[in-house]
């Protein structure tokens, strides 16, 4: 999958052959943005003013944007694999919160 970020928006990118062009959504909200374009150059400008034409009518709205991702995720884990993690955070003389987000950033 590719994806494109924008003020902390993050956009779902597919190729259409059908309409021979690309074709984006903002991943993560209810909200339905989406937008097109047919090179990459152009699919830049597109998610950019998108997202902020999405900012731009929800403040006309005087409703708030929804964010895509609150920052908090809840993991349900083996009682095991809660311990393994934590022992190896400490090894890493790391916070089990800090440890688990510098793996998933190299996650791909």
């Amino acid at each position: 999958m590719n994806t494109m970020n924008y003020k902390g928006y993050a956009a779902r990118i597919e190729y259409s052959e059908e309409d021979d062009c690309f074709v984006g959504h903002i991943a993560g909200i209810n909200d339905l943005v989406g937008f097109h374009a047919n090179t990459v150059v152009e699919l830049h400008k597109v998610f950019k003013e998108a997202v902020d034409d999405y900012l731009d009518t929800c403040k006309k709205a005087k409703r708030s944007p929804q964010k895509p991702y609150s920052g908090h995720i809840m993991l349900r884990v083996p009682p095991e694999l809660h311990a393994k993690a934590a022992m190896m955070a400490e090894a890493h003389g790391k916070s089990l919160n800090s440890w688990v987000t510098e793996l998933l950033s190299q996650a791909e």
